[in-house]
């Protein structure tokens, strides 16, 4: 047990220590739930040999490293714009004139939310500024 806590500790120091993090998010979130995991196992052995107070540690530890392993709340999302969209930068965005109606907008907007929609390959930021240029062209 003493061994498994100080190679932790270990781990924990190589890999937070300094300004930035050795690993990338996506493979912290994959080690961290990987020490969860084994966390857990061993606080299932060590409840079945009746050795309570190294179970506790251990669920304790796999708790933190399950709840560490979580996105943290926003990521992933698009920045919000600073400023609203005038009327000039959403047509622009959209491509269309400043004598096309709202169907035009529309068809315009679907055109072009099927080419980046980022469920095809497209990005977050693309959708939200169509997203917010129709908005504004429409009026919603």
């Amino acid at each position: 047990m003493t061994y498994l806590l100080l190679g932790a500790l270990a781990l924990w120091i190589l890999l937070r220590a300094g300004r930035r993090p050795r690993l990338p998010r996506r493979e912290w979130r994959f080690l961290t739930a990987a020490g969860a995991l084994a966390a857990f196992a061993g606080a299932a052995y060590a409840g079945v040999r009746e050795a309570w107070v190294p179970a506790f540690v251990l669920v304790l530890t796999g708790a933190w490293l399950a709840l560490s392993t979580r996105r943290p709340p926003g990521a992933g999302a698009p920045p919000a714009p600073a400023q609203p969209m005038s009327q000039a930068e959403a047509r622009r965005i959209l491509g269309v004139g400043p004598d096309d109606g709202p169907d035009q907008v529309q068809a315009a907007y679907v055109r072009l939310m099927r080419a980046v929609h980022p469920d095809r390959g497209g990005t977050a930021g693309l959708a939200a500024q169509l997203n917010a240029a129709r908005d504004r062209l429409l009026n919603r």
